[in-house]
């Protein structure tokens, strides 16, 4: 078993899922502000720290994906955030990409930037603690999008960003989210999703990616936000697997859903409905951002008198989701 892999199927093994705590400081400050809390650094750096001096937290939770900033933080005793992770079982992820970008030619579809300089960076997290890491893509669905350039565009992207990772010997997370936003029916997601993974997995072959060394981060198979169309838990569980199967060869280890928007327990949900279908080749596990910190963010509110609510508000949600394994 190659280093890659061990990683890997670490990251999915044991029911366990993956944290996504690495909102820029643009979207954590919004967030701060949301609840009344200053956005600052150090506020920043406290609510971090709440959330992964949760006890137990390793019992549910094999990785925390950071963002720039928090990386090179320290917790209250001294030690870095990876410093700490490592002591306390979980591995730590870093955000590489530098955001979703107005795409030339068709500036309401994105591309994400931050290839430049992008091997040196992660040869500089890889030392100071890094095992994995994560690219986010946007895709939109419309009248008339997604465009094949934009879909190009971004998966190309993503399977560079992966070979340098590899390279480097961080494991890629590869997140190519096919956005939520919308009227499109399941049947539309579905057909957008399925032509998404079949072009990524083209360009990570063509770019020599090795897939027993990646964890695929996508988004489930629903309906637009804005559908008159309200499917079914075993609907979406049942769209979201037959697509993955279409789709993902049975050599990638684990496949993280991200929650999309949807409402904490909706996730999980669908997540357990998954779980029930037919035995599948990679393990099924969850990287929600939101759908677990959300409730410990508004259980805290910036007061060190909600500390403990809030760090149970996060331990119940990642609990219940490993529960749905």
């Amino acid at each position: 078993m190659s280093a890659l892999n061990k990683i890997a199927r670490t990251m999915v093994s044991d029911r366990r899922g993956i944290l996504a705590a690495d909102e820029s400081i643009g979207t954590m400050s919004a967030r701060l502000e949301k609840v009344g809390v200053e956005a600052t650094a150090e506020n920043r750096r406290v609510y971090r720290e709440l959330i992964v001096t949760t006890p137990r937290l390793s019992e549910s939770i094999s990785g925390i994906i950071l963002a720039d900033e928090t990386f090179h933080q320290k917790v209250s005793d001294g030690r870095t955030f990876p410093e700490f992770l490592e002591d306390i079982g979980i591995l730590t992820g870093i955000k590489v990409d530098t955001g979703a970008k107005p795409l030339a030619g068709s500036p309401d579809e994105k591309i994400t930037e931050g290839l430049d300089g992008l091997r040196e960076r992660v040869t500089d997290y890889v030392r100071l603690g890094a095992t994995f890491a994560k690219w986010r893509a946007v895709i939109t669905i419309g009248e008339d999008e997604p465009s094949a350039r934009a879909v190009r565009a971004n998966v190309h992207a993503l399977a560079r960003y992966a070979g340098l990772c590899q390279e480097a010997g961080l494991v890629p997370i590869v997140e190519p989210e096919v956005l939520m936003d919308g009227d499109h029916s399941l049947e539309r997601c579905r057909q957008v999703t399925t032509a998404v993974l079949e072009s990524l997995f083209e360009e990570l072959d063509l770019m020599r990616v090795r897939l027993d060394g990646i964890v695929l981060k996508p988004n489930m198979v629903v309906a637009g936000t804005g559908s008159p169309e309200r499917p079914t838990v075993d609907e979406v569980a049942k769209a979201t697997v037959e697509t993955l199967r279409e789709t993902v060869p049975s050599s990638v280890p684990g496949i993280a859903f991200l929650s999309g928007g949807q409402s904490p327990e909706l996730a999980t949900r669908h997540l357990g409905a998954m779980q029930k279908l037919d035995p599948l080749p990679w393990e099924l596990t969850y990287s929600f951002g939101r759908a677990l910190v959300g409730p410990a963010l508004e259980a805290w509110r910036g007061d060190e008198a909600n500390r403990a609510a809030a760090q149970n508000a996060l331990s119940e949600r990642a609990v219940a989701n490993a529960a749905a394994r």
